[in-house]
């Protein structure tokens, strides 16, 4: 197994990108494929005395930028570090990517060269969201502001194998992100998608609002991108904040700092539960192959975790389990319109009418 690294990508990169690969190589013994500018990779090599490790260089000419158009970028750089490393994915010499460039070119780079899994309408990116009980996974974070109701409904579906393949949680709870709990609550969108998890076998708990994030309800939150990202960003920031306000507390007297003293171990570990860098990546799910997507500022910790993320995304088969999953709920689809069309010809044959959809009792019934 080798994890394609786009190299180039994020605002530290190539060093942060190369020494994450060698740490990564000397903490989980995992091989990677450094992307981007070779001179440029192979001095950072140097640096960390890590030209001997089995870390393999490719080129690629161009680099995207943070904040350039994903669309224009896609055009007019074929040869970009992102794009090279996603190729190697669907070449077959390595098993997965991991970019902390820009997000939008990373989506739109691995829609273009993998294509989407069979069925799936819009892939999304899944993000671990630290909570009372553990990590619950929240999607979409960014790729998509405006889904539509089917879409919502495979982002619950694609979460919820997510969640139980890589996390080893059984039948995991599903919730849709909205104003209210009550069905009525929320755009049409939310409405219309609320009917869809109802109508499926996932372990829907119905409609969650903002306040429950963070008390693990449920273990898969489901959203659009934009209340997503915004979501993501303030989940990461908790962290910074609780940090500087205990340090300024701490330095405020000589009582704190010996308070500080007897509580230091157990706020280490609420410090790294919270700490996005100690997970490093979020997948991208729904594309014919793995990708993942790790933040712009990630540092070489984070670059260290999002490999090793990555690669346990490679050993559990993750993809072959979406597809599995999408395949069933749109044979069942498949087979409750055809349900619906034989009763309407019969309706139709029996009182030679024009026939109505069922309602209610009746295509429950189909």
């Amino acid at each position: 197994m080798k994890i394609a690294v786009d190299a180039m990508g994020g605002d530290y990169a190539p060093a942060a990108a190369v020494e994450g690969a060698v740490l990564a190589w000397r903490e989980f013994g995992i091989e990677t494929i450094l992307v981007g500018a070779p001179a440029r990779i192979e001095t950072e090599l140097a640096r960390l005395d890590a030209r001997g490790l089995p870390l393999e260089v490719r080129e690629a000419t161009q680099t995207i930028e943070m904040g350039e158009s994903p669309a224009r970028a896609l055009k007019s750089k074929p040869d970009s570090s992102i794009r090279v490393a996603i190729r190697l994915v669907k070449d077959g010499e390595a098993s997965a990517v991991f970019s902390a460039g820009d997000t939008g070119a990373a989506f739109a780079s691995a829609l273009y060269e993998l294509q989407r899994l069979k069925g799936v309408i819009r892939p999304a990116i899944a993000a671990l969201i630290p909570t009372l009980k553990g990590f619950s996974v929240m999607l979409d974070v960014g790729a998509n502001l405006n889904p539509k109701p089917q879409q919502l409904f495979q982002y619950g579906l694609m979460g919820a194998v997510y969640t139980e393949a890589v996390l080893g949680k059984d039948r995991p709870t599903v919730g849709l992100l909205n104003v209210g709990g009550e069905d009525t609550k929320g755009t049409e969108a939310l409405k219309e998608a609320h009917q869809l998890f109802n109508l499926s076998d996932l372990n829907f708990v119905g409609n969650v609002e903002g306040n429950t994030i963070f008390q693990g309800i449920p273990d898969v939150i489901v959203c659009d991108g934009f209340s997503g990202n915004v979501a993501l960003k303030v989940s990461e920031s908790l962290s910074e904040m609780f940090t500087s306000l205990l340090r300024d507390e701490v330095e405020h007297s000589f009582r704190s700092k010996i308070g500080y003293m007897f509580l230091q171990n157990g706020i280490k570990s609420m410090r790294k539960r919270t700490d996005y860098s100690e997970y490093g990546a979020a997948p991208l799910l729904g594309v014919g192959g793995l990708c993942t997507i790790g933040h712009g500022r990630s540092n070489p910790k984070a670059v260290k975790n999002a490999i090793r993320t990555t690669a346990e995304i490679v050993k559990r088969d993750l993809n072959t389990k979406i597809q599995a999953e999408i395949d069933k709920h749109l044979a069942v689809q498949r087979s409750g319109e055809v349900g619906w069309r034989l009763w309407n010809q019969i309706r139709t044959g029996l009182f030679h009418g024009s026939a109505q959809e069922p309602a209610g009792k009746e295509r429950e019934e189909l």
